[in-house]
């Protein structure tokens, strides 16, 4: 299956960091490289990285990546990066097409097995991982994105935001879409929608076609600030699940 990577965005919650949120060492590895080898692992067999703000330098290290790892990487570079991360998919979608894909995140650091399990899920024109664990300790209530299911139909969306007040599970920012995906969130933008993932994701949720699946205790962590990637460092120090021994 094919993986749509976004990672065009600013990363500012990261600056202090690093000058690039893609390109930010976890234990000495790029986040980006580190998402790629997750995806791999978990069934992906090409990826198409939608890039932005630091584009040459991001660009320029996927090219060694891709032989480095021997993968096909294929960056493809967003017209205004300033604008939300659903006119990123869309670039990406224009690439590569009508087919059912992966859709995942730069910054979201997720276990191979939770991947598969969204790969795997049954055909619509969105499935999205989701963690039910509304107590889980690396989740940042005030920036992840919550998801609301339909109580008679637990795999729907209802809705889904960062500050939706009744919520029962959280978005781990791994999707499978395909067009009828790309063709909601382009009609969300024509309306005058954000033009955010999120957006496009309750454009099709009013259509019936957004569904979820538990993830079950699978790891994942959002790279989004200091505190994140000293999480994300003390975990991969105990087990380093993405990156093979030298």
């Amino acid at each position: 299956m094919h993986a749509l990577i976004v990672a065009a965005g600013f990363g500012s919650r990261l600056r202090a960091v690093s000058p690039s949120k893609p390109l930010t060492p976890v234990n000495g590895v790029p986040l980006i490289e580190r998402v790629i080898r997750a995806a791999h692992d978990g069934g992906a067999t090409a990826f198409t990285v939608v890039t932005g703000h630091e584009g040459d330098a991001v660009e320029a290290f996927l090219t060694t990546a891709a032989a480095r790892l021997a993968l096909p990487i294929t960056c493809v570079r967003t017209a205004d990066w300033n604008l939300p991360n659903g006119h990123s998919v869309l670039t990406g979608a224009d690439a590569i097409g009508a087919r059912r894909h992966l859709l995942m995140m730069a910054d979201h650091l997720v276990d191979p097995a939770l991947i598969a399990t969204v790969a795997g899920a049954p055909d619509a024109g969105l499935v999205l991982g989701v963690d039910r664990r509304l107590d889980n300790p690396l989740v940042d209530l005030d920036d992840v994105t919550r998801v609301r299911t339909d109580p008679t139909d637990p795999t729907r969306i209802v809705a889904i935001g960062k500050h939706l007040p009744d919520y029962d599970a959280f978005d781990t920012g791994v999707f499978s879409v395909d067009a009828r995906f790309h063709d909601a969130l382009r009609a969300s933008i024509a309306a005058g929608g954000a033009g955010s993932i999120s957006a496009g994701v309750e454009a099709l949720a009013a259509t019936g076609q957004a569904r979820v699946i538990d993830t079950g205790d699978h790891w994942w962590l959002d790279v989004d600030d200091p505190r994140a990637l000293d999480q994300a460092e003390a975990a991969l120090a105990l087990a380093d699940r993405y990156v093979a021994a030298a």
